[in-house]
């Protein structure tokens, strides 16, 4: 049965924390749906400008529930996660897939929406340097390695564990990777 992964993004995603997880995800056979707070397209931001647009498949208000998918991909870049946290909706999504304990994978500062969850409490978590002290203050025991899992929570620091971080999410899913098919940064 093919493993579906819902990538939750808006405006100002890093653009290679979308495109290579998912293109990863792909390559492992991997369906995924882009989920946005609007319709249309959102707009990456790669490195330190706008970068390339990705298509929306559905809104957030379009999820009733996250029953079909089996995961969750949150990209960094910091003002993704900082938009997405001010959504209603999109914590809810972040709490229901933690509620069915399935993997919910956030890179960079995508640990904001675990944070706004209230889900990272007691947890080995690891993010960009900038929110360490966040992720700290919310409860979280702090690593500074290229992935940390605990239980369905994994985590990475920035474009540079992307392939550790996809590795992670795929087998995580119980689906084998060959490290040599990961894209990276």
């Amino acid at each position: 049965m093919t493993k579906h992964v819902m990538i939750l993004a808006t405006d100002g995603f890093e653009q290679s924390e979308l495109l290579k997880p998912k293109a990863n995800l792909e390559n492992a056979g991997i369906e995924t749906t882009v989920v946005s707070l609007e319709s249309g397209e959102i707009k990456g931001w790669d490195q330190d400008d706008w970068g390339k647009s990705v298509k929306v498949d559905k809104t957030v208000d379009d999820v009733s529930d996250c029953a079909e998918y089996d995961a969750l991909l949150i990209p960094g870049g910091q003002i993704n996660p900082d938009l997405l946290r001010a959504n209603d909706r999109a914590v809810a999504i972040v709490r229901e897939f933690n509620d069915a304990g399935k993997p919910i994978a956030a890179i960079c500062h995508a640990p904001w929406m675990l944070i706004e969850a209230g889900i990272v409490e007691g947890k080995t978590a690891t993010c960009y340097t900038s929110i360490r002290t966040d992720l700290k203050n919310a409860g979280a025991k702090v690593v500074d390695q290229e992935v940390a899992t605990d239980g369905n929570l994994i985590t990475s620091r920035n474009p540079d564990d992307i392939p550790a971080f996809s590795k992670a999410l795929i087998e995580a899913l119980g689906v084998k990777v060959d490290d040599r098919q990961l894209e990276s940064a």
